[in-house]
């Protein structure tokens, strides 16, 4: 039984705690200052004021010896938390052995190859192929060359809202404006369809139910009707819980009708769980909520955790069918990060999944928690979500849901860093707080961390 004093040892204690008179602190601004001088502010996370130092668990510290609760996880990478024990040890023993070899075989790739198989959600458990790659846009790279070597079609649908990586291929599947503007032209054939989100309902629905429902008969109709120049998809690629877009999670009914219009059209049903995979929803992989079987799913982020990881699974009739040699990638898998990964999943699954039946637990604690601080705190518009990938959006007027500007948004980011918890925006409008804590997360600090939420969000002046 995991004990709530073990986690807590897995983190700095007395978070938060913040030493300087204000945040950034002296030594945080220099390095801020100069980092544009040298780095590319092209990078994800922009110009976010913050410094990392050092990390364990679920805190931080930047240079200036403050201490934060990490709410973000490196955005949803750091699932057992930062340098967890059982991580470190991993990499020791490894490193003393094997770190880089080739893109060909390896003790580590084929046990780790094997362990992935036994953990992926069924239609693909025991009956899947894993490519490896060293993050989630590449995954989802070689998943749009795969799909047009096996199906023999050229046309894929993706959704509003989407995050499907940043390269020429995924970009395309990927909606955000600041990712494509001034970019393209991208790969042609890319098709994109509403995803559910009730709250913004591009139909204009008055449920959650009838949101989804013509959502999902949208692409039943692009798919199954003529005339519609959706005659050549090979597959639809979606997250099973979508994360830049805003932390939209639908329920099961909606992915049931969007397999069924797949499988009518004879494309392939593709879930994107870089972000929502590794435990995070509070099951090893979110679309295990629905109850419907991926031909494909990529995975990153918290597989690898402290080293990068990623990879596509395929169905094993599927992926027989790309030729061997194909698709190169000379770091796939490497000894260490091969090493971690197993770490990882052995972490996270452990004890029959009690972590992720924590995660589970306590999100939903979580939501209930915010929902009811909501109640008092009128920029909450919505809450939304499931396990530890939870969103807030915050708006000007309940009534009229205008969205939070990037200036209120920045007053909220740089007052939650001035009580010692980091956290990061996403959404279509930018104005979705994103909870999305380590899943070792201590109790104490998930309550605190949102505490200090509802008590910054009660004190901006919209």
């Amino acid at each position: 039984m995991i004990k709530e004093s073990d986690l807590e040892k897995l983190s700095f204690p007395g978070a938060p705690e913040i030493i300087t008179d204000s945040v950034p602190g002296p030594k945080s601004l220099k390095q801020l200052q100069q980092a544009p001088e040298f780095e590319s502010m092209a990078r994800g996370a922009g110009r976010f004021p913050f410094v990392f130092d050092d990390g364990f668990g679920s805190t931080v510290k930047d240079p200036d010896g403050n201490l934060y609760i990490d709410i973000t996880a490196g955005v949803a990478v750091n699932s057992v938390g930062r340098r967890h024990p059982r991580v470190v040890e991993a990499i020791q023993k490894q490193s003393n052995k094997l770190m880089h070899g080739s893109d060909c075989s390896s003790s580590l790739r084929l046990l780790l190859a094997k362990k992935i198989s036994g953990i992926m959600p069924p239609g693909l458990r025991d009956n899947c192929i894993t490519y490896f790659t060293q993050s989630g846009s590449s995954a989802l790279e070689s998943a749009i060359k795969f799909v047009r070597k096996i199906t023999g079609r050229s046309q894929i649908i993706a959704f509003h809202g989407a995050y499907h990586g940043v390269h020429c291929g995924c970009g395309s599947l990927t909606t955000g404006d600041q990712y494509r503007k001034d970019f393209g032209p991208f790969i042609p054939g890319v098709i994109h369809a509403p995803y559910p989100y009730f709250y913004r309902c591009c139909f204009g629905t008055k449920t959650q139910k009838k949101c989804e429902e013509m959502c999902a008969d949208y692409v039943d109709y692009l798919l199954n009707t003529p005339y519609t120049a959706a005659d050549d998809v090979g597959a639809v690629i979606i997250e099973a819980q979508q994360g830049e877009g805003g932390y939209l999670a639908p329920n099961p009914e909606f992915f049931q009708k969007l397999k069924a219009a797949c499988e009518k059209h004879g494309a392939l049903f593709i879930a994107d769980e870089v972000q929502s995979g590794a435990g995070r929803s509070g099951k090893m992989w979110a679309i295990e909520h629905s109850g419907v079987e991926p031909d494909m799913l990529t995975f990153g982020k918290g597989m690898g955790g402290d080293v990068p990881m990623a990879g596509l699974s395929m169905r094993k009739d599927l992926a027989r069918k790309i030729a061997d040699g194909s698709q190169p990638n000379t770091f796939a898998a490497n000894g260490v990060s091969a090493a971690v990964c197993m770490t990882n999943i052995d972490i996270i699954t452990g004890n029959n999944f009690e972590l992720i039946n924590r995660v589970a637990k306590l999100g939903e604690q979580t939501l209930k928690r915010i929902r009811k601080g909501a109640e008092k705190v009128e920029c909450i518009g919505d809450v939304r979500g499931r396990g530890f990938m939870i969103g807030i959006e915050l708006v000007k007027d309940r009534k009229t849901r205008e969205p939070f500007d990037a200036d209120l948004m920045g007053q909220v980011i740089m007052g939650m860093m001035s009580n010692g918890v980091i956290m990061v925006p996403c959404g279509r409008n930018g104005n979705v707080l994103r909870f999305m804590p380590p899943l070792t997360i201590p109790k104490q600090y998930l309550e605190k961390a949102s505490d200090i939420l509802l008590e910054v969000l009660s004190g901006i002046n919209v």
